[in-house]
């Protein structure tokens, strides 16, 4: 596929976009606002310099936050400048950053949107975060002198699969990139079979991520709520359908006054999640609903997580964690800061997105996999039962994530070179 084919296909699905937004706002309204800005259409500028990072959602914006706070300490006279995708990454990084950074939507990938953007922002440099490929946006940088870098890239062998059949495009915009910094080796490979130049190797700057004091706080105030001396288990990041299998895996698993919460990986199923826990349970409170003093009552088996920006809070609250969108063959989601917390991790078969990080906690013992539901409660029942066992689990995820820290240094010095 050449530029112009994979151009003219999204100049047919244009029309399509303000059905698309439109949709998505039946769960999320926040898709219908600064909706301007998907095509180009900003209401503010910035007077100084500008560092530009693509961050798609919550995953990747918080990847960045040990980079994009380096960057604030160390280019002071610059304006630092996020895009997102969803709501909700936007959402995460207001959370984290406030006023310090200013934030929009990233265009759709269309030459005269991209044109705007680059325009009327002027990004001396830009960093897109993990796999965001998007090729005319790569183009207009090269057209306008805008160093371009990818980094905390990653690759799955899957997504290597799919951006091959785009052929010369993907070629091509991965070659318009000045720099890569893969976080593996086989990362590394996969970029460069299809065509990227000066890659390195720097690591994950997911490792680097660190519980703020105020989140283990919260989560001593939330262990106390759920009862200090319950078991307690947390599904991490469940997605469609992996709540059932859950529930199907705590009821197997038997484990006397065990407290169950679940976490969804996306807001808009809360309520959906929810509908389930009031059919198939014997009662369930949101988190959302507990107060500042209020204590989980014992007849109570299960906590919906409905709260955004609390996963270092639920890890510190918790005893054993399973890593959701792993059960399905959906890819998995980040185990790092369950690691990081010292937490016991527990994580499906299907880890293709996370890889190299779930090769390396298992072989740490910080992680162990577990097959299907079955598998899981037998492998909470051995962990729940087992104090021993816990400790030599969390001291080797405290042990892991220490020593897999540094990318974000290097990821800086990389930046350096074009700043």
């Amino acid at each position: 596929m050449s530029r112009n084919i994979y151009t003219f296909l999204l100049y047919l699905l244009l029309p399509l976009t303000p059905l698309k937004l439109l949709w998505r706002a039946r769960k999320q309204p926040e898709y219908l606002a600064h909706w301007q800005e998907r095509y180009g259409f900003y209401k503010f500028s910035l007077n100084k310099p500008v560092i530009w990072l693509h961050c798609v959602s919550v995953g990747e914006t918080r990847a960045a936050e040990p980079l994009i706070k380096a960057l604030l300490a160390q280019y002071p006279n610059h304006e630092i400048l996020l895009s997102h995708t969803t709501p909700t990454g936007r959402a995460t990084s207001e959370q984290l950053f406030g006023n310090s950074v200013s934030r929009v939507y990233l265009p759709y990938d269309l030459p005269f949107a991209v044109k705007r953007f680059l325009k009327h922002f002027k990004p001396v440099i830009g960093v897109l975060m993990e796999t965001e490929l998007w090729f005319n946006l790569i183009a207009g940088c090269r057209q306008y002198n805008i160093t371009l870098l990818l980094a905390n890239a990653r690759l799955s062998e899957k997504s290597a699969r799919g951006y091959g059949k785009l052929g010369s495009v993907a070629r091509q915009g991965l070659q318009g990139l000045a720099a890569v910094a893969a976080q593996t080796g086989q990362d590394a490979v996969r970029l460069q079979e299809l065509g990227a130049n000066n890659v390195s190797i720097i690591g994950n700057i997911k490792f680097d991520v660190a519980p703020h004091d105020e989140a283990i706080a919260a989560g001593s105030l939330l262990r106390k709520a759920l009862g200090s001396q319950r078991p307690v288990f947390l599904a991490a990041s469940t997605r469609e359908g992996e709540e059932e299998l859950i529930l199907e895996a705590v009821a197997a698993a038997g484990i006397p006054n065990l407290l169950t919460m679940i976490v969804p990986r996306h807001p808009q199923r809360f309520d959906a999640v929810a509908d389930l826990l009031r059919k198939q349970t014997s009662g369930f409170v949101r988190r959302t609903s507990l107060g500042r003093d209020a204590i989980v009552d014992s007849q109570t088996d299960f906590v919906l997580g409905d709260s955004m920006g609390e996963m270092f809070t639920y890890y510190a609250s918790c005893d054993v964690a399973f890593i959701g969108g792993s059960l399905l063959p959906l890819g998995g989601q980040n185990l790092i800061e369950a690691c990081s917390m010292g937490k016991p991790v527990l994580i499906g078969p299907h880890t293709f997105n996370f890889e190299q990080a779930t090769a390396m906690a298992i072989a740490a013992g910080a992680a162990e996999r577990v097959q299907n539901s079955g598998d899981l409660a037998l492998h909470l029942q051995a962990l729940l039962t087992d104090a021993g066992k816990q400790n030599a689990m969390r001291d080797a995820a405290l042990r892991f994530s220490s020593e897999s820290r540094g990318a974000t240094a290097r990821t800086l010095q990389l930046l350096s070179q074009y700043l």
